[in-house]
């Protein structure tokens, strides 16, 4: 069993889904990001720690070479790796870059419209467009600050009163 394999299954099997693996340039980090799409505020340090004590486990016993694990949440910025983050994430704002330019581009930004026969449907501000999957080279959500800034934006009113 391969390591990402490894990884994989002592992940899901803790009930968390597997987002995204990074190791070094030398091998030597080992970065897990785990997610959990039925916790409304994603994954916590409980749930990255619960994780990382037990791959710490499971790579031991494997003699998987590492110096340093390092498990965490994928981020507000959540990149999209696998088909099912293409339709979860439907209604979405996502950037995405492309392997081979498309009309002369290889970044676009719009509305995922989810995947469908293998191309992944975007709506941008020129219409809808459909890229190959294949094609991707990276794809990532939008963070979304908007009920943040009205609430920081209220603290700041309330701090400049006093």
């Amino acid at each position: 069993m391969d390591v990402h394999e490894l990884l994989e299954v002592t992940v899901t099997g803790l009930g968390y889904e597997l987002v995204d693996v990074e190791r070094s340039p030398r091998g030597r980090v080992l970065r897990v990001f785990i997610d959990k799409p039925e916790k409304p505020r994603g994954v916590d340090i409980d749930d990255c720690a619960l994780v990382s004590n037990q791959l710490s486990r499971v790579l031991t016993v494997e003699n998987v070479d590492y110096e340093r694990l390092e498990v965490s949440s994928p981020g507000i910025d959540r990149p999209l790796k696998k088909d099912a983050d293409f339709e979860r994430f439907s209604g979405s704002e996502v950037t995405l870059r492309l392997r081979l330019p498309l009309e002369g581009r290889r970044n676009f930004s719009g509305v995922l419209l989810g995947l469908r026969e293998g191309k992944v449907r975007l709506r941008t501000a020129a219409g809808e467009m459909e890229f190959d999957r294949g094609n991707l080279d990276k794809a990532r959500v939008v963070p979304r600050f908007d009920g943040l800034m009205k609430s920081g934006e209220k603290l700041v009113e309330e701090v400049m009163r006093k």
